[in-house]
């Protein structure tokens, strides 16, 4: 593990009142790192404001304590506000670029210090204090890493939290960031009292009719390139429409064209409203799909990475990366 920044360390124990905030469309590492966070830093004394741009998926809300999350910034200044300024602290977490923070980017990046704990190859630097750790299988281990360093406890909700964090970001434990470390965190977390076939069936039998009927409109999409090396689906605004299904149905779906044999890369398209287009890439293997992202100005690790595009097709999104992977795939 990289050593955690002093900076980090000290303005944490110096600040009476914290801000937690972490990306848009925030995943299982995002929600499980900033909601255990937010209980462990409550039991070091802390006051804590949980912020998020939207209302947790319901693919989540069952995480401890996800119904105190809040999304109205004016909620925030008037926390901000009663602290006063000098007893305050943000933290973002596992969101390697100031964009990804939203809508409220700048009231957000105004609050000081500024602190980001984070993971991702790519990391855009941003903020006043920075703790970056690739090595790291997820967001959700650096926090374990900071409360020991805190000597704070991890009560049994904050060990859920984080456990989701960590199963999902791996991939249940597939991917290559899965390091010893992180399998002996794990371990630490059952040991709390988490219980792995609950969080299994909590993280993976949780589908509503939307989604399915979603996931069979995406699969329909499927199609195999470079030798059946990379497969590619898609979803495009129309079909969240007539599905029915919320933009965060989609999580998990890239794993299907990954299970494929032949399958070097996986690739999901995202048009989430017309002209926004995200992609997500998953490898197996020595293609680094990190470098790949970085070529379109994303990031995140070798085997799991993304960005986006602004005013383009899925057409057009497609073509180009295909070309991108054709290369690294040489």
């Amino acid at each position: 593990m990289k050593a955690i920044p002093e900076q980090i360390l000290t303005s944490i124990n110096r600040a009476t009142h914290i801000v937690l905030v972490t990306h848009v469309n925030p995943d299982g590492d995002a929600l499980g790192s900033l909601l255990g966070l937010a209980d462990i830093l409550e039991g070091f004394g802390k006051k804590v404001f949980r912020y998020l741009e939207e209302p947790v998926s319901h693919l989540y809300d069952f995480l401890p304590d996800s119904e105190l999350a809040r999304t109205d910034i004016a909620d925030v200044e008037q926390f901000v506000d009663a602290a006063g300024k000098e007893n305050i602290a943000c933290i973002a977490l596992d969101c390697g670029d100031e964009d990804r923070l939203g809508k409220e980017k700048k009231k957000l990046l105004g609050l000081s210090p500024f602190l980001v704990i984070d993971h991702h190859f790519g990391h855009t630097a941003f903020g006043d204090h920075l703790w970056l750790d690739h090595k790291s299988s997820s967001t959700g281990e650096l926090v374990y890493e900071l409360a020991a360093a805190l000597e704070t406890a991890v009560s049994l909700k904050a060990a859920f939290s984080i456990y989701v964090a960590i199963l999902t970001d791996t991939g249940s434990f597939h991917y290559d960031n899965t390091s010893p470390r992180t399998l002996r965190i794990a371990a630490d977390l059952v040991e709390k009292g988490v219980h792995p076939e609950e969080v299994a069936g909590k993280v993976y039998d949780n589908f509503t009719l939307e989604r399915l009927r979603l996931m069979e409109m995406v699969l329909a999409t499927l199609q195999l390139y470079v030798d059946a090396q990379v497969g590619v689906v898609f979803v495009s605004h129309e079909m969240f429409i007539k599905s029915g299904a919320a933009s965060g149905d989609v999580e998990g779906f890239i794993n299907y064209p990954r299970s494929i044999q032949s399958v070097r890369v996986a690739v999901f398209i995202k048009e989430t409203k017309k002209g926004h287009v995200s992609v997500s890439l998953r490898a197996k293997g020595s293609c680094d799909v990190a470098a790949v992202a970085a070529g379109f100005g994303g990031g995140g690790h070798k085997n799991a990475a993304g960005f986006r595009f602004v005013d383009r097709s899925l057409e057009d999104v497609q073509q180009e990366v295909l070309s991108a992977l054709k290369s690294a795939l040489r």
